[in-house]
């Protein structure tokens, strides 16, 4: 079964930076599409990046120039660099998996702040 550790989160001033990563076990991590979403305080979740297995990477508008994502498949893990971070970052972060077969499988979530 498939298990996703996130860490890295935490409270950082605007125009800070913080390194989200997200470490997977159970799973051919080389195959799959890993990704990073977000859920602000009282909004819905949004795709923040993803990247693909052959290092596609498709990344939101609103965090573009500022979040690079990566990914280690020696390591099983994909990260998040995040720069320039604003209070609009602010965010429970997590970290998402899709297999070749759909399925997709959600790690527990970290929180981000960005506060002065």
């Amino acid at each position: 079964q498939a298990q996703l550790v996130e860490s890295g989160g935490g409270l950082v001033q605007p125009g800070g930076s913080l390194r989200l990563s997200c470490t997977t076990s159970g799973i051919i991590f080389s195959w799959v599409t890993a990704g990073w979403y977000r859920q602000p305080p009282g909004k819905q979740r949004e795709l923040v990046a993803t990247l693909t297995s052959g290092g596609r990477a498709i990344t939101a508008d609103s965090v573009k120039g500022r979040f690079i994502i990566s990914r280690d498949n020696a390591e099983s893990t994909v990260y998040l660099q995040m720069n320039s971070l604003k209070p609009e970052d602010t965010a429970v972060y997590y970290c998402n998996i899709a297999t070749p077969a759909g399925v997709t499988h959600w790690g527990q979530g970290t929180q981000v702040t960005v506060s002065s």
